[in-house]
């Protein structure tokens, strides 16, 4: 969550939709200039701060100095901190009748609702931790319970104490039990945003891969998804990868871009990874050089098939491994853009269970009318990592589908650098 604080040099302007809840009536003010930018251009800086010039309404140009704008963004959050501990009871009550107790602990914390829901990590508010005793057919049976806020339990691992479990009763009251909660370590550890890591010079390097399958249909037809409209309205594929581009380019310093294609007929030979420009270097210059690339590979390359993800994954999975011995602030983004069913689904599920271990996250889009239910097999959203076709499983979930095309990937950025216990530079 960014906070923006704009330092107002000559006038008063905003940032679109950051403050569309004031509740200023602009017509009312007097307009003496404006500026565009987007969130990333901002929070790349060293100082989290970004000067623009500001133009008028008919936009840049003319001589007319109209000033600047200085816009700083501050990262809010309630606390950087997250706590391992290792919890153990004693003298717990038996609630089998004819064997001892299962007992296992539940920790929920209180939401602004007044309901606990379960955690893994907290503020310091109270945290319910309920001992249940366990039964197979799912009807555990309460054994006692307990208030604590972290650092409450911070206090019982200083003083080497336990605390006393309770169990409600019917009035609202509370039976004291023999049985004690105790807190055999403690270790608090500061949790780095994704914020800290791009300011201090991590980066995001963009990656491009486009179907180039016969699926999309002759692109000289106005029907086709790889239809150039001379009008100048974007296809979908030109959509995506100005989208996708826009947000993550300026996480990237020298914004030379991967391009690739796939499941077309280059030079006469079929190919699941050719460069998209055509020469025998994969970078293209920027957003525009990408979507010229792609569109001067229409006329170049023969829609073939089939739909294979396996060998540009490998691809960009050879770059990003190439990366984690020479820099550790680079962090890969492929963006695949595609039409059709893959036909390599075990394939490429193996592609991305080796990939897991890689500072690589993938975006997948899909075009056109084709059932991409099929994709939800490589998103792990519901939990469970991917496993490989030997049995391998996936160190984390590296892959976004369309609904959450930029969402999930902060959060892949994290789990991989925290997992190698990778701080942002000078902290």
């Amino acid at each position: 969550m960014f906070q923006i604080n704009v330092i107002i040099c000559l006038l008063l302007w905003f940032l679109r939709a950051v403050f569309s809840s004031l509740a200023l009536k602009l017509n009312e003010q007097d307009f003496l200039g404006e500026a565009t930018c987007v969130l990333s251009e901002i929070v790349t800086k060293r100082n989290r701060s970004l000067t623009l010039n500001l133009h008028g309404k008919n936009g840049p140009g003319g001589s007319k100095n109209f000033g600047t704008l200085t816009v700083h963004a501050e990262e809010s959050c309630l606390s950087r901190m997250a706590v391992e501990m290792k919890l153990r009871c004693s003298q717990l009550g038996n609630k089998d009748m004819f064997s001892k107790s299962d007992p296992f602990l539940r920790i929920s914390r209180l939401t602004e609702s007044g309901k606990y829901v379960p955690i893994c990590k907290t503020e310091d508010n109270p945290l319910l931790i309920e001992c249940f005793n366990f039964n197979s057919n799912g009807n555990h049976v309460l054994i006692g319970q307990l208030h604590k806020s972290v650092s409450e339990l911070e206090k019982l691992h200083k003083e080497r104490s336990g605390a006393n479990l309770v169990f409600p009763t019917h009035r609202g009251q509370e039976k004291v039990l023999k049985g004690q909660l105790f807190v055999d370590q403690f270790i608090g550890k500061e949790q780095f945003s994704f914020l800290d890591y791009i300011s201090s010079g991590f980066e995001l390097n963009f990656m491009v891969a486009v179907d180039f399958t016969a699926s999309n249909g002759t692109p000289q037809n106005q029907d086709s998804l790889h239809y150039i409209d001379p009008s100048g309205r974007l296809n979908s594929y030109q959509k995506a990868i100005i989208e996708a581009g826009e947000v993550i380019q300026f996480y990237d310093s020298d914004r030379r871009f991967p391009a690739w294609g796939f499941g077309g007929r280059y030079g006469g030979t079929l190919s699941h990874c050719f460069n998209l420009n055509g020469t025998n270097a994969y970078e293209v210059e920027g957003v525009q050089g990408i979507m010229a690339a792609y569109a001067n590979a229409l006329h170049t390359v023969t829609l073939s098939g089939p739909t294979l993800f396996g060998p540009v994954i490998n691809t960009a999975a050879q770059l990003a491994s190439q990366a984690t011995s020479n820099d550790i602030t680079k962090y890969f983004v492929l963006l695949i853009i595609t039409d059709g069913v893959l036909t390599d689904i075990e394939e490429t599920m193996d592609a991305l269970v080796r990939a897991s271990d890689l500072p690589l996250s993938i975006l997948i889009v899909g075009v056109g009318n084709a059932d991409f239910k099929q994709m939800e097999r490589l998103d792990a959203d519901d939990g469970c990592r991917l496993e490989s076709s030997t049995g391998w499983v996936a160190t984390r979930d590296i892959i976004s589908a369309v609904q959450a095309l930029l969402e999930e990937l902060p959060d892949q950025f994290l789990t991989y650098n925290r997992s190698r216990n990778i701080k942002p530079l000078h902290s």
